[in-house]
Formats: C-alpha cells, sequence, structure tokens
C-alpha cells in the first residue's frame, strides 16, 4: 500500500514538472529596447518624453485616463521639459467644469498648469459602457503597477497579430502575443503616423510605442534620475567610507605587536 503511494506520488511529481516545463516553453518573451532610463546612470530623453506626451493626448487620451498627473509637472525639473508658457498653451487647451460661481452655478472655463489632466469619461460605468464593458486603466502608474514594466507595455502595444486558427475571439476582442490569456479588448491603437510629431521624428508603430512608453514610464517614477544621482553618491561616499576605515583598521593593528 505504501509503496503504491509513493508511486502515485512520484507519477504526479513527473507530471507537475512536466507542465511546468512544457508552459515555460510556451512563455513568450517580451520585447526588450533600449531604455535610456535603465540602470544607474539612467536619464530620460527629453525629446522622446515629449513625443510620447503627443501620442498619448493624441492616440491614448481618448480612452485612458493620468488621474495623478497635473499639467504643471509637465515643466518640473526631470519631466519633459516643457516650458511654464508651453504648460499654460497645453492646459488651455481643455475645458474644465468648475464652480459654483457668485450665483451658485457651475460653469466651464479654459485648463490651467494646476489642473489634472482631463478624464476620458465622467465615471467607470461611463468607461465600460464606451468600450464594450471593459474599463481602460488609469495610465498615471501603469509601467509600475504591471510585471514587466516598460517592456511589458511596449510589447503589449506591438504584439497585435492575425489569431491562430485554433483561437476563437469574440466580437471586439483582439489577439495579442504578449498578453496574458492571449486576447484583448483594446483595438491596435497604434499604426504608421498615427501621429505628426512636431520634430519631424518618422512616426513608426516601434518609433511611438517607446516614445509613450518612456512618457508613462517618466508619470509613474518621476523622480527618477534624482533618484539615481542620489543612489550613485552614496555608493562612493560609501566606498570611500570603507576604504577609509580599513586604513584606521590597519594602522591601529599595526601598533599591536603579536605574542610570540
Amino acid at each position: 500500500m505504501k509503496s503504491s503511494l509513493k508511486l502515485f506520488l512520484f507519477l504526479i511529481l513527473i507530471i507537475s514538472n512536466s507542465l511546468t516545463a512544457f508552459s515555460s516553453e510556451k512563455e513568450v518573451k517580451l520585447l526588450k529596447p533600449h531604455w535610456s532610463f535603465d540602470g544607474i546612470f539612467g536619464k530620460f530623453d527629453r525629446a522622446s518624453l515629449q513625443r510620447g506626451y503627443q501620442v498619448y493626448t493624441e492616440v491614448c487620451a481618448s480612452c485612458h485616463s493620468m488621474k495623478l498627473l497635473s499639467y504643471r509637472n509637465l515643466a518640473e525639473e526631470g519631466g519633459p521639459g516643457f516650458t511654464e508658457e508651453e504648460v499654460k498653451a497645453l492646459a488651455s487647451k481643455i475645458e474644465v467644469l468648475d464652480g459654483p460661481n457668485d450665483s451658485g452655478d457651475m460653469f466651464k472655463r479654459a485648463g490651467k498648469p494646476s489642473d489634472k489632466f482631463s478624464m476620458p469619461f465622467p465615471n467607470e460605468k461611463a468607461a465600460r459602457s464606451a468600450n464594450g464593458g471593459a474599463y481602460p486603466p488609469d495610465m498615471s502608474v501603469l509601467v509600475k503597477a504591471r510585471a514587466g514594466g516598460a517592456d511589458y507595455v511596449y510589447s503589449v502595444l506591438l504584439g497585435y497579430e492575425k489569431a491562430p486558427k485554433n483561437v476563437k475571439l469574440e466580437d471586439g476582442v483582439y489577439y495579442n502575443k504578449y498578453m496574458p490569456g492571449n486576447k484583448i479588448k483594446m483595438p491596435k491603437p497604434l499604426n504608421k503616423d498615427s501621429v505628426k510629431y512636431s520634430d519631424d521624428t518618422e512616426a513608426t508603430e516601434e518609433q511611438m510605442a517607446k516614445d509613450v512608453v518612456t512618457f508613462l514610464t517618466w508619470a509613474a517614477e518621476p523622480h527618477l534620475e534624482a533618484r539615481n544621482r542620489i543612489g550613485f553618491k552614496t555608493t562612493i561616499y560609501l566606498l570611500i567610507l570603507t576604504v577609509l576605515v580599513y586604513l584606521i583598521k590597519q594602522k591601529i593593528w599595526l601598533r599591536i605587536k603579536p605574542k610570540v
């Protein structure tokens, strides 16, 4: 009886390991472009950040919010590098419901740098209704919230393909090889020349995806450059301190003669 139980458990273990190996073989590796912000010396490409903001406003903002960002953040140190005048101009393009006024009525006004990014829908139910029941996630910290970070978001943007014959898709569902389960309700957002870059950069799908993901990474980690600088300085300080402590230790122990 005991030997049969051991054999059964052994077979279970073999099958489990086989399934794990099979699933790992099927796992699709994420695309990994070169990111300027990677590593301890990483910095954001200011031109890419500004292009990424353009892609977000012209392509993504119709469905996805960024409710944690204000327009004035675009002019902050470490950000996309817009001037205060440029930020005022960008914010003025939106209408904001404000009030009440002296008569107790709400009114609409032009946006100010202190305003949050405009919301594409008034509430979650309206968002789901407009997107076939799917709720477009807020993009403020999307890169930090997804396993794989920038690589994952970049891969999903470029992962739309024709579904294999053995995969059935419901109406309004699309095949994406990098999406868990390979099914996504968001239509392909980027196509060549979806935007016309103001700096005349060629708007390929790869370029737009890289630019908007760079912008989303900054939105999720606006203090990344400052943190990298502090980390580098701290490392240098600790190395110098280690050398000094070692030299002091050597000097102290030189005075002590070992007993024979």
